[in-house]
């Protein structure tokens, strides 16, 4: 089935943030916030081991943040949402994805966002572009509990009860492997969005339900 035919028969879509909404580090670099995280342990004196001291992943210096303290874990955490906050004026939309939400919401079916970013990025994204009526739900980090983010079905398990549908009947929009596997443990159908090379050999191996390598074609969606 492709990713096209999937979203007719869904009731409810759900998408990631970074990726298939927009690029979140755009204009911040995600290997920068990594750094300026990995100082805040340094300062508490910490020293990250490898591979978090060299990671430019901001998520595994939360990651390793969470595994000394609860709270090297929250004051890690509230810097990662400052600078995600931050970025958002400077994120770049991901072609398609506008106009996706648009023609979905037009469709009179229920629109979440499903995200290990914070909340509070999203929703300054979501007021910078105008975007905010288009969306029933967003289910994302709110606290330092790594445990919560996907992989882990709890976001989307909340996005499901969110949006009144059936999660067999929902569909998720994800653009890594994680997203794929916090997919089938909700029992919601995936869509990989295959945005760079190697992803769509990748989500096949994972079990995608479809795979799309861009966004537009499924904006026509009715």
């Amino acid at each position: 089935m492709t990713a096209a035919e999937l979203l007719d028969q869904a009731g409810a879509l759900l998408l990631d943030f970074d990726g298939p909404v927009c690029s979140v580090f755009a204009g911040i670099p995600a290997p920068v916030v990594a750094e300026q995280l990995r100082t805040i342990l340094v300062d508490a004196g910490h020293a990250p081991p490898e591979p978090v001291a060299s990671s430019s992943d901001p998520f595994d210096v939360l990651e390793y943040a969470a595994s000394l303290s609860d709270d090297d874990a929250r004051y890690v955490e509230a810097a990662f949402t400052a600078h995600e906050v931050e970025a958002m004026t400077t994120a770049e939309p991901t072609e398609g994805a506008h106009e996706l939400m648009q023609a979905w919401h037009g469709s009179g079916r229920p629109l979440g966002i499903v995200s290990n970013n914070s909340a509070a990025a999203i929703s300054a994204y979501l007021d910078f572009y105008g975007l905010r009526p288009l969306v029933n739900v967003v289910s994302a980090r709110e606290s330092a509990d790594v445990q919560l983010l996907k992989p882990h079905p709890h976001l989307l398990n909340q996005a499901v009860r969110g949006v009144g549908i059936p999660a067999e009947r929902c569909v998720f929009v994800g653009d890594s492997l994680t997203d794929i596997e916090a997919a089938k443990a909700a029992g919601v159908r995936s869509i990989g969005y295959a945005n760079k090379p190697g992803k769509r050999e990748r989500f096949t191996s994972a079990g995608a339900d479809a795979i799309t390598d861009v966004l537009t074609e499924l904006a026509a969606v009715r």
